[in-house]
């Protein structure tokens, strides 16, 4: 094919003018409100389903979480594996952390502070299971982008800094 001078600059203005184009149609569908909330979802899924299992009524642990916390679930720390310090009560914080934290998220109210809260629950996850880091670094970008970015408009957040600040 054969592109002689003056067809050329045309040529790239179209392929210029096409890529702005698809750029846009990509923003317009992926509306920073948009993806702070589908961030603020998929970072609570995980941890919700791992901590309704840890409960078996209202305040009421499992005796399988108590159990992991126990005999399983060892802090890979330097001299370690070591068992972890009073297991009843780190499996009462973590079932208890792993419920508020998500719903915190998910309706986007104290939503910085949910989102901390899971950040450190992701490093002590990753001290438990250090293979695990390919999903735990995943958890820990959303709450850092989460930390860093805040909740969007669809958030408690958002409206009740409206409504007090009216911004």
């Amino acid at each position: 094919m054969v592109i002689d001078q003056h067809s050329e600059p045309s040529e790239r203005v179209r392929l210029g003018l096409l890529a702005d184009k698809a750029s846009r149609l990509i923003q317009m569908a992926a509306l920073p409100s948009l993806v702070q909330l589908v961030m603020r979802v998929a970072l609570a899924v995980p941890f919700w389903r791992s901590g309704i299992l840890k409960w078996t009524g209202f305040l009421t642990l499992s005796d399988t979480a108590v159990t992991l916390f126990t005999d399983e679930f060892m802090l890979h720390l330097p001299g370690g594996p070591y068992h972890y310090p009073a297991p009843a009560v780190m499996a009462f914080l973590s079932g208890c952390g792993e419920i508020l934290f998500p719903v915190l998220l998910v309706l986007g109210f104290a939503t910085r502070f949910a989102a901390l809260g899971l950040l450190f629950m992701t490093l002590i996850v990753e001290l438990t299971v250090p293979d695990g880091w390919p999903v735990h670094i995943t958890w820990a970008a959303m709450a850092l982008g989460i930390m860093a970015w805040g909740p969007g408009r669809a958030s408690i957040d958002y409206w009740l800094r409206r409504k007090l600040l009216g911004t």
